[in-house]
């Protein structure tokens, strides 16, 4: 019967729930869906990781090339972030050029880790002019389920946080480069930005972690970004205004929310590490 009212009148029956201060799937207004971080996931990637926040998944892959320096920029490597929404993660999505929600997270994406200095990029170069790396960072979403921006910047600097650039040598008389991929350093990796997103149901009702759904009936979102306890970005889409002690309730929530993330991403790196150590005693 649920489902069916759901069809019939979404709108009254989110507001139903809402009045009684609980959402459809349980959680109460102002309750996270639970996190799960998996780093090191894909074997073919030179880092790698994949993030689920409760039905939304992304995988976001790292692939590392050696390029020349572009001229205005010659002693920098450069960073390029890209996310895809395939049809598969959602029956909104369909086969063709990306969809302007991708560009939109795409370019969300490339501007929240720039803001935060995630990069070191000065440490990329390799030969001032002549030499440097490039970090293609993918991330894909296999199931859409809101919040998509919170999983792809959350798997983004997970996934960057594996990476492991291998130490190159370059003769410039002979113009000839020589990669050791067994001798390799870690990425100069300077911040960790964690987004928060929140909805605004009807001008009033606040809702933290939206679903798909929940986005899709809200009159406003608005994504609050931390970074070392204080707020980098601030990404609202017009809609509904947000009164400044309800901005001020969500950037707490925010705080509070990066430092979950954080240290569910320590605890996978950490997990990361317990189990190559442990491969190394069995080689050995």
């Amino acid at each position: 019967m649920d489902a069916q009212y759901k069809v019939i009148d979404p709108v009254k029956f989110y507001r139903d729930h809402l009045a009684h201060k609980i959402r459809p799937d349980g959680r109460g207004l102002l309750k996270f869906r639970p996190a799960v971080i998996n780093v090191d996931s894909i074997g073919t990637a030179d880092g790698s990781a994949i993030v689920k926040i409760g039905n939304t998944t992304v995988v976001c892959g790292v692939k590392l090339e050696l390029g020349v320096p572009k001229p205005e920029e010659s002693n920098i490597g450069w960073l390029v972030p890209n996310v895809t929404l395939p049809p598969l993660c959602s029956p909104r999505f369909h086969p063709g050029p990306p969809s302007d929600e991708a560009q939109v997270a795409s370019n969300m994406l490339a501007e929240i880790l720039s803001n935060a200095s995630v990069l070191d990029l000065r440490a990329l170069c390799v030969v001032p002019e002549r030499l440097a790396w490039a970090v293609y960072l993918d991330a894909v979403c296999l199931n859409h389920d809101g919040s998509i921006l919170d999983a792809c910047v959350v798997a983004a600097v997970a996934a960057l946080r594996t990476v492991r650039l291998p130490r190159v040598e370059h003769d410039a008389d002979k113009d000839i480069t020589k990669v050791f991929p067994d001798e390799r350093s870690s990425l100069p990796i300077t911040g960790a930005p964690i987004p928060t997103t929140h909805a605004i149901f009807e001008d009033e009702v606040i809702l933290v972690d939206p679903t798909s759904d929940e986005e899709s009936l809200a009159s406003g979102l608005v994504t609050i970004t931390v970074q070392n306890d204080q707020m980098c970005s601030v990404y609202k889409p017009g809609g509904s205004p947000l009164a400044d002690e309800n901005m001020q309730a969500c950037l707490s929530r925010a705080r509070t929310r990066a430092i979950q993330m954080n240290n569910l991403i320590e605890a996978a790196l950490a997990a990361r590490d317990k189990e190559e150590t442990k491969d190394q005693k069995l080689i050995s």
